[in-house]
């Protein structure tokens, strides 16, 4: 049952009579969004008014296919939700690890600078001319929430190291200031991110949680900065951060590493199950797949 909640002016609610399942009225309005739009009005806030919302007609059927379709469709977003929570509880618990390991035995780290635990590579400005096809061009909106309508797509050739493939760390030195695994496909890493590529054979999750644990500071030097975007220097990379000694690193891997791996997969797992929800969304509305041959499909994908 949902928590009752006030809405604002910026909100439409829609209400729904027994003739219509309000989930299956979600995956109308997920299928329609480009349709929607196209009735948007506005530049920098684009708004659809209360008329144009109410004129929207579809075809629905009747309530029992519905719930039919609601339950296929249903399993694949709540297989996602469990693999965000997965992903989530996985990277919590490796940070109450690492940050328990630092208090309780401070005597097997050892205080390096951080930029001697990773090469800190900056991503170039490949925005430019960008021809629209190809791969993605990671900028610090695609890492803090995916790609969107203002995504930037370049089918350039660049060094392997502007490359970010699943399981890379990027960090994002100004803005923001983010710093996060990247789980989609190989795309090209923009300017003002760092690709953090492990040294001394360091493992990826190491370096992610040596930067977490001064994103803090460097958040704060950032917003001293009299600029529109806050940013930190490279001059702050050479900071010093507790690294744990080999024996302890190699203990530590052997609990932190799998779940760094299990959350990778559990967030590569979604992107496929999305994938195939989106494929399978306007052929189950449209009724041109029929919901038994969909709810094989999604049994073989789960």
């Amino acid at each position: 049952m949902g928590v009752p909640m006030a809405t604002s002016q910026d909100f439409i609610n829609w209400v729904c009579g027994p003739e219509i399942s309000s989930r299956y009225l979600h995956y109308i309005l997920l299928m329609e969004q480009e349709s929607v739009r196209r009735f948007a009005h506005g530049t920098t806030h684009q708004t659809v008014y209360f008329p144009e919302a109410k004129a929207f007609h579809v075809c629905i059927p009747d309530r029992a296919e519905q719930e039919r379709v609601v339950a296929v469709l249903g399993a694949l977003d709540d297989k996602i939700a469990v693999n965000e929570l997965i992903a989530t509880t996985a990277d919590k618990l490796s940070g109450e690890i690492f940050r328990y390991a630092i208090m309780t035995s401070s005597d097997q780290f050892t205080e390096r600078p951080l930029s001697e635990t990773a090469q800190f590579i900056n991503g170039r400005a490949f925005t430019k001319d960008a021809t629209g096809a190809g791969r993605m061009v990671i900028r610090i909106a695609e890492i803090n929430g995916g790609p969107g309508s203002s995504t930037v797509y370049n089918e350039i050739e660049v060094a392997d190291d502007h490359l970010a493939r699943p399981g890379d760390v990027l960090f994002a030195w100004s803005g923001s200031l983010t710093v996060a695994r990247w789980f989609r496909p190989e795309a090209i890493i923009n300017q003002h991110i760092f690709k953090c590529v492990p040294k001394r054979g360091n493992p990826h999750w190491l370096v992610s949680q040596l930067v977490h644990r001064k994103i803090d500071d460097f958040r704060a030097i950032a917003a001293d900065k009299a600029t529109t975007m806050g940013h930190i220097q490279r001059r702050h990379l050479d900071e010093p951060v507790s690294v744990p000694k080999p024996e302890k690193l190699t203990a530590l891997d052997s609990r932190i590493g799998p779940l760094w791996e299990r959350a990778l997969l559990a967030e590569v797992e979604s992107l496929s199950l999305a994938a195939l929800r989106d494929t399978l969304l306007p052929q189950l509305m449209s009724g041109r797949l029929r919901v038994k041959d969909a709810e094989k499909i999604v049994e073989d994908a789960t």
